[in-house]
């Protein structure tokens, strides 16, 4: 059973996770931080081990209740409003956060996939779990990340992805300069760089679509996808602009992306 206590300072040893909310910090202590009821409840089906949990004292027996007994023997630290936005630096949206145990991140390609979504370098924590929740809700069935993309486990992108980064596979296979897609040509997948050239296909080609194996590939917010990344995918997509605008956020193309290459049954 949950041990609950009401935070008399804010320099106890226990707080420390949600004092010192650094992300690098935290995933270097082998944790990150779930937030909002919903978003704990999902980790928590995905397996991940709780550490603590800090609640805003009304939610003990209200929208927090089913998660505290859930959660088994830990400690569920309480206070009101005012005295956790002092604590964590911002306030809580949904009066809930809950330390997490981290779990070993995987480098593989994973088996089965038919469908993935690959990021170049992404480090927008808001676009990585806009993309992920896309993918996720548009039966995408992995995110692949080069190692310069923002870690998916920082508590604003699984905020804004919506716990969705633990409901869909993801792995991160290497550097962007690591031959990355080389790798997934050899895996049977068709690699779609997409970019603002004019050297494209159309974002409703039918090779897309019915491609057995699709990996389509995202670049970085400013300037894209690296030159070396188009010239070795197999085709370039681009798509169409009206009304003079040059190009999407990227977490929007990848949602038009995914819709429009989805595999037809």
């Amino acid at each position: 059973m949950a041990e609950i206590i009401e935070i008399g300072g804010l320099e106890a040893e226990g707080l420390a996770p949600y004092r010192d909310t650094a992300e690098l910090g935290l995933r270097a202590a082998g944790m990150f931080i779930a937030e909002s009821p919903k978003v704990i409840r999902t980790v928590l089906d995905a397996g991940y081990e709780p550490i603590s949990l800090l609640c805003e004292r009304k939610y003990i027996k209200g929208q927090a209740a089913d998660i505290i007994e859930r959660v088994g023997d830990i400690t569920v630290y309480s206070a009101d409003k005012e005295t956790l936005t002092e604590l964590t630096g911002f306030k809580l949206t949904q009066g809930v956060l809950c330390a997490m145990k981290r779990k070993p991140v995987s480098t593989d390609i994973p088996k089965g996939v038919q469908r993935v979504a690959v990021l170049e370098d992404i480090m927008n924590q808001t676009n990585i779990g806009a993309i992920f929740r896309s993918a996720a809700a548009i039966g995408v069935d992995a995110v692949l990340l080069t190692g310069g993309c923002s870690d998916p486990l920082f508590r604003r992108t699984i905020r804004v992805s919506m716990g969705t980064v633990f409901q869909i596979q993801w792995a991160y296979i290497g550097d962007a300069d690591s031959g990355y897609i080389e790798s997934l040509k050899a895996e049977g997948f068709l690699t779609a760089a997409m970019a603002l050239r004019d050297d494209t296909i159309g974002i409703d080609d039918r090779r897309l679509k019915e491609a057995q194996k699709l990996a389509i590939v995202l670049g970085t917010e400013g300037d894209g996808l690296r030159s070396e990344t188009i010239a070795a995918c197999d085709v370039t997509v681009k798509i169409p602009m009206a009304h003079g605008v040059d190009s999407l956020n990227v977490a929007a193309a990848s949602a038009v992306a995914f819709w429009e290459t989805r595999r037809e049954v």
